[in-house]
């Protein structure tokens, strides 16, 4: 009795004391705890952990110090190490869940932190991964899971920018085979097809210790066979170290090769200290990409006082400085939390006790309560920190992501440019762009040069033709028509022609061999059709060209009228020679063929027939010719007569059926683009080193040669189209000078007869004094040398007035005097 007496009281008492704590569990609802929990969990030992745990350390060391960040609440930290075992990472996310936290810090692998997402919705538990770059992990899927680092979408398009900018189209991928590096290649594959280029070969790397020396040599010598050289690698460290290491040994670290490794190569030599001079040895010329943090006061002010914090046994590296910002955004939005009248409260999963689950003891994990108010409060951060701004974007990423772009160079590592969301590629730091407005052409993307493998400044070429026997193969149609371009040789495999010719000479050109494999395409009846040919990537050919005294006074006059005559008719037939030649035919051009009902001609397979189509002439008035034989037939016929009115067709086609027929000319301007071409897949690389071939057969003369071999015929000329009766010729100007001719000689004529008139008056009045011959002859020959001054008639008009007034004067005197 007295025992349960006691026990009533107990109970009571306990009852008691539970009101009074919930009581007072009510009152401080508005007041901040002097304690709340955080945890972090990542791999210690590796590469990013071990800088990590000390900047997270040092930042919960500086806020705790800080009395105007939480204003009275100390943060808490526990850690945990995930071995980078996603199974262990979640296994200490559980644990996390049984104390209280009310955010976790990590974890640094994305393979992790797409397990521990999962978690982290349930219990909504914001976390927050420092390190975590799978482009993968969204927020939409795991709406509690904070990317406080950049993600690998960012530094695939500046490793994608980097490629079209050195004008490379195929790489190779190199990647660790999970969620990072997996997302993080399939990331740059979309980047990449934006700028049309493409990854042209993948090798995945199973994790885990079991891949060696042995397999990453087989992996390489595969490598070494592809045409591409330029080579990505999404690896860790480790392996990283070993694929440099193997591929020096089998000579691919050579010159041509390209080897652009993304930020585990940064993060990693920042953070070692000295650097390992074999390992760097092994990377010269090798092209990586760094986070970028703009530097700060505050920033010098962490990094001076780092080898302090680490006695000097590893380096200060991107990621030390973003795990240290991010215990700042945790402790921002908890001061905000509490502003907010937050509660840090928990409560027990219904589903956790029932369903079976009862047995795992799993009713000490409880929910966040306060955690979609706290988490909202993480996207508002907007603060500086050692990183730079730190903020969200409309998609839940950092705002202003931006990478270093570094070259291994010696023993040290030299920064050639920097690659930024809102600039591009550029050699000025990102910070000193975000307030103006960039263009982001690609002539405004920069880059320092660049020490690339086997120690060259000249841009590698990007590929070579692959050493595993295969042949480029080149589809060459089978002509029945016009077999100057291209033919087959009966009974071989070899074929022949002025496209033939040009190719080989321009192919012996490159500076490297390019194996190559003739290979017949059509069925050798008829010519076979463009569009098909251009299906199966073969060559398409087209050129285009463009398809003339008194006397003397009077004479002068009439020459002057005659020479501009002469001038204007000659400037005006050059103008027409020089421009169209002109034809007296009622077709005369395209524009004029289209208003008519003619007939029209075009070559078998060629693309004039979609060409006619397009322009708006129906398929009625088409008609499909094969040979040069049925050219001359439907042209001598006429559209009335069951042939043409004309032909359209390629202007080589023309030139080589008119050398052989005088009788037709070109009429009309060429109305499409001119211009020989070999038709390569799009995006070849061997499309820029053959024209540059082309380019220069065309200035040393040889292209000139192989036109006259095959394309210049005996007969008659094309370069004479045009009518004889539409030519200028001397006879044209009979008449002009006919008339000039005559006046010429009447003038003549005229003059002498008044010199013979002079000479027989001077004769007569000297014969008594000197009747000699020489007399004569200088009397008749100063005549003709006589000149006259104009002035003479002048003075003599003057002296005729003034002696006419003087004889007036004379008469009025004598009429006065009268």
């Amino acid at each position: 009795m007295g025992v349960h007496k006691w026990s009533l009281v107990a109970l009571v008492l306990l009852n008691l004391g539970v009101f009074l704590i919930n009581g007072l569990s009510t009152h401080n609802a508005s007041t901040r705890p002097a304690i709340v929990n955080i945890g972090a969990i990542f791999t210690f030992d590796s590469t990013i952990g071990k800088v990590a745990k000390v900047a997270i350390e040092e930042a919960v060391k500086d806020i705790n110090a800080n009395s105007t960040v939480l204003r009275g609440t100390k943060l808490r930290l526990e850690m945990r190490s995930s071995n980078c075992s996603g199974f262990l990472g979640m296994v200490g996310a559980l644990q996390f869940m049984e104390s209280d936290t009310i955010a976790i810090i990590g974890p640094q692998s994305s393979v992790v932190a797409h397990i521990i997402s999962h978690v982290a919705n349930e219990l909504q538990v914001p976390l927050l991964s420092f390190a975590a770059t799978d482009p993968t992990l969204s927020n939409l899927q795991f709406p509690y899971f904070v990317r406080t680092t950049q993600s690998d979408l960012y530094q695939m398009n500046a490793v994608a920018e980097i490629i079209d900018y050195y004008n490379w189209r195929d790489v190779i991928a190199i990647f660790i085979d999970d969620d990072y590096g997996r997302n993080g290649v399939l990331a740059l594959d979309d980047a990449l097809a934006a700028k049309r280029c493409k990854i042209s070969y993948k090798v995945g790397i199973p994790p885990g210790p079991g891949f060696g020396r042995t397999e990453v040599m087989d992996i390489l010598v595969k490598v070494a066979l592809l045409e591409s050289r330029v080579i990505v690698l999404h690896v860790y460290p480790d392996m990283g170290y070993l694929m440099f290491s193997v591929a020096r040994y089998l000579g691919m670290m050579a010159d041509g090769y390209v080897w652009i490794a993304t930020d585990w190569l940064s993060s990693s030599l920042d953070s070692s200290l000295p650097l390992p001079l074999e390992k760097m040895e092994n990377m010269q010329g090798v092209v990586a990409l760094r986070q970028h943090t703009p530097d700060s006061v505050e920033k010098k002010a962490f990094t001076s006082k780092w080898s302090k914090l680490t006695g000097g046994s590893f380096g200060l590296n991107s990621y030390a400085l973003y795990a240290y910002d991010t215990v700042w955004i945790i402790a921002h939005a908890i001061d905000a939390f509490f502003d907010q009248g937050g509660i840090v409260s928990f409560s027990n999963d219904s589903r956790l006790s029932s369903g079976g689950f009862a047995d795992l003891h799993l009713d000490a994990m409880s929910i966040f309560n306060g955690g979609k108010l706290l988490l909202d409060n993480m996207w508002k951060s907007d603060f500086v920190g050692l990183t730079g701004h730190i903020k969200f974007d409309s998609d839940r990423n950092l705002v202003n992501p931006a990478y270093d772009i570094i070259n291994i160079i010696g023993t040290g590592i030299r920064t050639v440019g920097y690659w930024s969301n809102g600039s591009g590629l550029s050699t000025l730091t990102p910070e000193n762009l975000y307030s103006k407005q960039v263009n982001r052409s690609s002539a405004n993307q920069e880059l320092h040069s660049i020490i690339w493998p086997g120690e060259v400044v000249t841009k590698p070429r990007g590929w070579v033709f692959p050493n595993n026997g295969k042949l480029l193969k080149i589809a060459v149609p089978l002509r029945v028509s016009y077999k100057e371009f291209v033919s087959q040789l009966p009974g071989t495999n070899m074929s022949k022609g002025f496209c033939i010719d040009v190719f080989v000479a321009a192919v012996n050109l490159l500076p490297y061999a390019v194996p190559y494999q003739f290979i017949p395409f059509g069925n050798g009846k008829e010519n076979p059709s463009y569009t098909e040919l251009s299906n199966y990537v073969m060559f398409i050919f087209a050129i285009g060209e463009n398809t003339a005294s008194t006397l003397g006074r009077i004479v002068l006059l009439i020459w002057l009228f005659v020479v501009l005559i002469i001038n204007s008719s000659y400037t005006a037939s050059l103008t027409s020679i020089l421009t169209v030649q002109q034809l007296s035919s009622p077709v005369k051009g395209i524009n004029s063929l289209k208003k008519t009902n003619d007939r029209i001609g075009y070559q078998v397979g060629s693309f004039a027939e979609r060409y006619l189509l397009e322009i708006g002439i129906p398929q009625s008035r088409l008609v499909a010719l094969g040979t040069p034989d049925a050219y001359t037939d439907a042209l001598r016929k006429g559209s009335k007569n069951g042939g043409v009115a004309a032909i359209v067709d390629e202007r080589p086609y023309i030139e080589l059926f008119l050398s052989n027929q005088c009788t037709f000319r070109v009429v009309g301007t060429e109305f499409t683009k001119s211009g020989w071409g070999f038709a390569f897949p799009r995006d070849s690389p061997l499309s820029v080193d053959l024209s540059t071939a082309i380019l220069t057969l065309s200035e040393n003369g040889d292209l000139q040669r192989i036109h006259d071999k095959w394309l210049i015929r005996s007969g008659c000329s094309t370069d004479n189209s045009e009518l004889e009766s539409d030519r200028l010729h001397l006879k044209s100007f009979w008449g002009l000078f006919l008339i000039c001719g005559v006046a010429c000689f009447i003038a003549i004529f005229i003059y002498f007869c008044q010199v013979f008139r002079r000479f027989r008056n001077v004769a007569r009045s000297t014969v008594d004094s000197d009747g000699s011959r020489s007399r004569r002859l200088q009397t008749l020959l100063s005549i003709i040398d006589e000149k006259k001054d104009p002035r003479d008639k002048k003075r003599q008009k003057v002296e005729r007035s003034i002696s006419d007034e003087s004889k007036d004067c004379e008469t009025g005197h004598d009429s006065e005097q009268r």
